[in-house]
């Protein structure tokens, strides 16, 4: 393996396990860069740690910034490969915004910004892929800045979620949750009053409640090589997933390899179909729910990136890293292959998996595989006593969390 330098952008989970995936790959350390706290503590999943070197930087979300720091970022180490790496979507529209600059500098695996607008802001993504391979539950929208009236032939409970994620991401408001499952007109009305207030001002998502408790939904992991072509593929049900209203929405506990129902080589057939179709690069999440009254996988929707759970691919034999190198540096043949290594992966407690699993079969698996089980998070070669208790302190938060908060599937 020729030596390369992984430079990961950003400091959440998915950035700590990309730093892992690394470091097990090379024994090396990754180095980061991660946009300045401002009144608060850095993410704690990427602190107390020896796997990686981390620079914060002022500002960094403004484009200008980030080029400038990957340009003397470049300059210090222009002498060894770089592979770039985002956690986010902001970074990865800024890297393919500036492609055809950075790619002089960088080895990186991005679609065009155009293609990536059309997945990050689901709005865009219901409405261009309407017609597409892929079943999409039943949408409607209603414009935050515009719209007063609130739709009248609903069917309660709905799902309602913004469509610009990067704008979400970036803005603070009181009743602020990733996703809402409502059950009035009146619950709407209130919601719909929190995004009114806020500095949101683009389009709610207001969708069809598919039911189904956690175990119905599923996590998908496609990567598509620099010659826009499928190499890998994996498909993992949840049993459980975050229930605090800022992560609802997060699988907590899945098993790859594993369904309790059908359909699993159509769907990854419909894809790798659609990813082709479109053209797309690099790596994707599917997130999907199974709709019991037609027997569909029920594409939610596509995180233009590696997602926050794509770790348990590694252990499967595909370690992230590496199948950037692979395809990127290496310049290897990869042919397509279906992830379906039998793998658990959680970021909870066992005392957590063993009491909010609803669906006992899961549940059952679950705690069957608990011995080989891996979180991203805890990693034996970066154990030092600070990080073991900050992941103390994790695990106790997830506990309290489940018991606070819940999420009503019925």
């Amino acid at each position: 393996m020729e030596d390369f330098i992984a430079l990961i952008i950003g400091s959440d989970i998915n950035a700590y396990y990309l730093a892992r995936c690394y470091h097990e790959l090379t024994g090396k350390k990754a180095d980061m860069l991660a946009l300045k706290p401002v009144g608060e503590k850095p993410f704690a999943y990427t602190r107390f740690t020896k796997i990686h070197n981390i620079e914060y930087v002022d500002n960094i979300w403004e484009e200008s910034v980030f080029l400038s720091v990957l340009d003397q970022y470049y300059e210090n180490h222009k002498d060894k490969k770089i592979l770039l790496v985002s956690s986010n979507e902001t970074y990865g529209e800024f890297i393919a915004k500036n492609q055809d600059d950075l790619r002089n500098k960088f080895y990186f695996n991005y679609p065009s910004v155009e293609l990536q607008r059309t997945l990050v802001n689901k709005e865009l993504f219901y409405k261009t892929y309407a017609d597409s391979v892929l079943c999409l539950p039943k949408t409607v929208y209603f414009d935050v800045k515009a719209d007063t009236e609130i739709p009248q032939d609903l069917v309660y409970p709905i799902i309602v979620k913004p469509a610009n994620v990067v704008l979400f991401k970036h803005i603070t408001f009181n009743g602020k949750r990733k996703i809402y499952r409502l059950n009035t007109k009146e619950e709407l009305k209130e919601v719909i009053g929190y995004f009114k207030n806020s500095d949101y001002d683009d389009t709610l998502i207001i969708q069809e409640y598919i039911p189904g408790d956690d175990s119905h939904l599923f996590d998908a992991v496609v990567y598509m090589g620099k010659d826009k072509k499928a190499k890998l593929c994996s498909f993992a049900q949840i049993g459980l997933q975050e229930h605090s209203p800022r992560m609802i929405g997060n699988a907590a506990v899945l098993i790859n390899g594993y369904s309790q129902f059908e359909g699993v080589d159509e769907q990854i057939g419909k894809i790798v179909e659609f990813m082709e179709d479109i053209d797309y690069q690099g790596f994707a999440e599917f997130d999907m729910k199974y709709d019991s009254r037609d027997g569909k996988y029920k594409v939610m929707e596509i995180n233009a990136r590696q997602g926050r759970c794509s770790y348990y691919i590694t252990p499967c034999g595909y370690n992230l890293i590496e199948v950037l190198y692979r395809d990127l540096i290496a310049n290897e043949d990869m042919p397509f292959e279906k992830v379906d290594s039998v793998q658990l992966e959680t970021f909870v407690p066992k005392p957590v998996a063993k009491k909010y699993i609803v669906n006992e079969e899961f549940r059952q698996k679950a705690l069957s595989l608990w011995k080989h089980r891996v979180d991203p998070l805890r990693y034996n070669k970066d154990n030092g006593i600070s990080r073991k208790l900050m992941l103390f302190k994790i695990g106790y938060n997830y506990k309290k969390a489940y018991k606070k908060f819940t999420w009503n599937w019925n």
